[in-house]
């Protein structure tokens, strides 16, 4: 008969029997430069969407080598001229180079270009708090792709994702643009997005469609980001492109609106990038009549598409977070106002005890309590009330008589969580998501350099 010393023994043996295994697979990859792939995240979709060409927009993707080998990590898209381009980025006080200059480009081009518009995007490096060198690496690649598609620099946008404060190694980037121009393609969006990853598991993309004016409008577009993820706009890498013909301005307010919605309602770790970038690009290529006023009877169908691509790649980015196993969305109601609603959400949602609860699947309401008293907003502690799904947790100031821990504990084993939270001192209502923290979150962090 075995005894528990024996299996304890034992225990302790293939214990270090995989530890030792452990170590030899890290000098191995020491050794070659070479990491195991990380696993893709277990809310992630089943494959990647199938996302239909848009007229006027090619794309291309390639290995420059900016950071990484032997995959993919630069991409090139062009618009056809008469497009029009839209954008809001990080309000970081230490944002990148990239950034920068599409803010100046953005302000530029209020009206349809005469050339074609092109967009260069690396992973790797962010050219990020890298002085004079970053603005100088962005107009030599700037240069060196309207050069490549035929048009002027100032009609070309640049965005960079990877490690913050080490030079962009721009000409790893020129070198392939004439290549990347000779395999432009009108269905190239999957090895886009798959380019512009750095920790993310999967790419993410997403399609609308909407009919206007008898024409079939389409909107596709892809996104990267998986850490440093909190909303400031836009808290990733976003490209979406659509044949909508729509006046820049227009799309413009269109776009900064849907944003607070989208990805200004999401949170991995409560860390906003250097180098957040959102483009949507139109090229007027529907057989329709230029949408040119906020008035129009049309713009709400295509502003409810547009907004269906930015919330579904905003989310994904939330499922993909850095060691994410569980989306978690806070909607909180009887608030003063949106903003304060959100305010409240999002004090929940970066709240490392409410996420490590939900790692733990614990029904920690207690937790909540203490972010919505933290929020700075107003909250009624004697009319507060908390759900989980449909159970009704807490209600006037004090835990639900009704309430069940066990009820609780077998929600929280749920992958895709809802919690609701009313405050009792208004009508207003907003909801975010975010994900839970795990063990995960801090290998990858603790090793993104290595």
């Amino acid at each position: 008969m075995t005894t528990g010393d024996d299996a304890a023994a034992r225990l302790d043996a293939k214990r270090r029997e995989l530890e030792a295994l452990t170590a030899e697979i890290a000098a191995l990859e020491a050794a070659t430069g070479k990491k195991k792939p990380a696993p893709v995240s277990p809310l992630a979709p089943a494959s990647f969407p199938d996302l239909p060409a848009i007229a006027g927009v090619r794309l291309a993707a390639g290995q420059a080598g900016v950071r990484y080998k032997g995959r993919l990590d630069v991409m090139l898209a062009e618009l056809a001229p008469g497009s029009v381009m839209a954008g809001t980025f990080t309000r970081s006080s230490t944002r990148s180079a990239p950034v920068l200059w599409c803010e100046e480009r953005i302000a530029a081009l209020s009206a349809a270009a005469e050339g074609p518009l092109g967009i260069v995007v690396n992973s790797g490096n962010s050219n990020a708090f890298t002085g004079r060198n970053g603005r100088e690496a962005v107009e030599r690649v700037m240069e060196a792709a309207g050069k490549a598609l035929g048009t002027a620099p100032g009609n070309c946008f640049m965005a960079s994702t990877g490690v913050i404060g080490e030079p962009l190694p721009h000409e790893r980037i020129t070198a392939k643009l004439d290549e990347l121009v000779a395999a432009l393609s009108p269905d190239a969006m999957e090895p886009a997005a798959r380019a512009i990853m750095t920790t993310d598991t999967f790419p993410k993309g997403a399609v609308a469609r909407a009919d206007i004016d008898g024409a079939r409008v389409t909107i596709s577009g892809f996104a990267k980001g998986s850490g440093m993820i909190a909303p400031d706009m836009g808290t990733m890498l976003v490209f979406i492109f659509t044949d909508c013909s729509i006046a820049q301005p227009l799309l413009q307010a269109l776009v900064r609106e849907l944003t607070d919605r989208s990805f200004n309602a999401i949170t991995v770790d409560g860390d906003t990038s250097t180098s957040d970038t959102l483009l949507v690009g139109a090229t007027g290529k529907a057989a329709m009549a230029p949408i040119t006023d906020k008035t129009d009877p049309r713009l709400p169908a295509f502003a409810a598409a547009l907004e269906d691509v930015m919330r579904d790649l905003a989310i994904q980015v939330v499922k993909d977070g850095e060691g994410a196993t569980k989306l978690v969305r806070i909607t909180v109601a009887g608030a003063e106002s949106v903003a304060a609603a959100r305010r409240i959400g999002l004090a929940i949602a970066n709240s490392p005890l409410v996420k490590t609860a939900v790692a733990g699947e614990d029904p920690n309401w207690g937790r909540i309590v203490m972010a919505v008293g933290k929020s700075g907003e107003k909250a009624d502690r004697d009319r507060l009330s908390i759900r989980f799904g449909d159970i009704l947790v807490a209600e006037k100031g004090w835990v639900s008589p009704a309430y069940r821990e066990a009820d609780g504990a077998a929600y929280m084993k749920r992958q895709e969580i809802d919690v609701h939270v009313d405050v009792g001192v208004g009508t207003a209502e907003a909801s975010v998501w975010t994900c839970d923290l795990t063990k995960r979150y801090i290998e990858i962090n603790a090793d993104y350099r290595s």
